[in-house]
């Protein structure tokens, strides 16, 4: 195994090395140069293994530098009940029958904080500190969060001593729940930084900052994000976790197709999907869903890829997907035209200049279209009325993210190929939306009763690299 730059640079080193480093030397993202296909003997081993045992089996084809034995204690440490409350981990729920089409709900949100990024975030976390102990480091880690990225990295991260984590996020963008579960946190490594604007500005900063390699080394800067290929390869899991669960609770023959349906803003999770189908999952399609923030609709539909400013990024109430710049957009580029790193390069040039890019031979185009992925987007009153469709037809409360994702799949079904909804959150994380939509609070975990009610830490700062590099060196371990 060998990673590179989507940009160029080759030899990044081991997986550790780009698990500590986030962002390549010259930009881009890391990404491996080779990916293991798996057989459907293969498969059909891996379809009777443990979530944890699965998460080994998967992850060893990108871990190059931890042996099998510690690669297997530290996901059996990530993946517990204690953890997670149920032994699958990521359990599959059957709904019903739409369109001759069996519909599913991949439970993603049972983890410390209540949502999808807590699957991956846990698996860093171990990672993290079995290769800072080995190296004798410390790291600093730097992210920006739409909402649920920073709760569950800081919940993964807190009480390691070698780790610090200083988490961006944009002011009056994310709920009060989710708020209040990052800002509650209160611990000495933690530092939570409010940003005026949105996502995308925390977003920029964080890039700013992994830009100045200089400074990155000297204050041993990682990212949790999802520019991080530790986030990605720990998402691949539970697609084959699903897919196994799909074909055994359908009937259906092993190999035979299964779709997965992707709330989407960042495109780190699809992107983990993308690469499950890449690996030899056997996946019919790949639905993107977007709020109102459609730019990876607009691509997927024109082969268009135009920006939004701050100022055009709607406020919307799937908070978590109000994005404009999917970092992880890139590592799919890059694949489409044929890893050409030259033409990556134009593009994402192009795309600082203009703010957008098209995509317009006919080999990427059809690179595309063979990716399986289709998308569409749903607005306010598409999620409320998803939301309350699914409760009195399913008697099943889901959040607002959650429900672009069944909204759009429901224009996707296909006959007999059933349909995976990936789960974002637990509803209670946006009650006020959840409200509107049934008339009913949805259930509040007993250890997050009261939660915004207690006492938070916050620290505001401009949109300035500088400021961001300052108060890293005052607070950097």
């Amino acid at each position: 195994m060998s990673y590179r730059s989507t940009r160029g640079a080759e030899g990044l080193g081991t997986f550790s090395d780009i698990l500590l480093g986030g962002l390549a030397p010259d930009g881009g993202l890391a990404i491996p140069s080779t990916f293991k296909a798996f057989d459907s003997v293969e498969l059909q081993s891996l379809s009777k293994m443990s979530y944890p045992k699965l998460a080994s089996s998967i992850l060893s084809c990108f871990v190059d530098d931890i042996d099998i034995k510690t690669l297997c204690s530290l996901c059996d440490s990530a993946y517990t009940v204690d953890t997670f409350g149920k032994r699958e981990i990521t359990p599959l729920v059957y709904l019903g029958e739409e369109e001759n089409s069996d519909i599913f709900l991949l439970e993603l949100s049972n983890g410390p904080t209540l949502a999808f990024k807590d699957i991956a975030m846990q698996m860093l976390g171990q990672f993290f500190e079995h290769v800072l102990e080995k190296r004798g480091s410390t790291l600093n880690i730097l992210a920006a969060t739409s909402g649920d990225t920073g709760s569950a990295a800081e919940y993964a991260m807190r009480e390691r001593s070698n780790i610090s984590v200083f988490m961006l996020s944009p002011e009056g963008r994310m709920s009060s729940f989710q708020k209040a579960q990052m800002y509650s946190l209160i611990d000495e490594r933690i530092h939570n930084l409010v940003v005026p604007g949105t996502f995308d500005v925390c977003q920029d900063l964080v890039k700013g900052i992994s830009s100045d390699l200089k400074f990155k080394s000297k204050y041993r800067i990682g990212s949790v994000n999802s520019i991080n290929w530790g986030r990605i390869s720990s998402q691949i899991v539970y697609y084959f976790y699903g897919y196994f669960r799909a074909i055994e609770q359908t009937g259906n023959c092993f190999m035979s197709p299964v779709s997965f349906s992707v709330p989407s803003g960042n495109f780190g999770n699809i992107l983990s999907g993308y690469i499950s189908k890449k690996m030899g999952l056997p996946i019919e399609n790949l639905v993107l869903a977007t709020n109102e923030n459609n730019v990876l609709d607009e691509f997927f539909k024109t082969g268009s890829y135009r920006v939004r400013t701050s100022a055009e990024t709607f406020k919307t109430s799937s908070p978590s997907m109000d994005i404009s710049k999917a970092s992880n957009f890139e590592r799919f580029i890059f694949d489409v035209v044929g890893n050409d790193f030259g033409r990556v390069n134009s593009l994402w040039k192009e795309l600082s200049v203009d703010g957008r890019f098209v995509i317009e031979d006919e080999e990427s185009l059809r690179n595309i279209k063979y990716s399986g992925i289709v998308s569409g987007s749903s607005n306010h009153q598409n999620r409320l009325d998803t939301i309350k469709n699914i409760k009195d037809k399913y008697n099943r409360i889901i959040d607002p993210h959650t429900a672009d994702g069944f909204f759009v799949a429901r224009k996707n079904l296909k006959p007999k190929i059933p349909m995976v909804c990936l789960e974002t959150a637990l509803p209670i994380k946006f009650s006020k939306t959840v409200i509107e939509a049934i008339g009913e609070t949805p259930q509040t975990p007993q250890k997050f009763f009261d939660i915004e009610k207690k006492p938070q830490k916050i620290k505001k700062i401009d949109d300035s690299v500088e400021t961001l590099k300052n108060y890293i060196k005052e607070k950097s371990i």
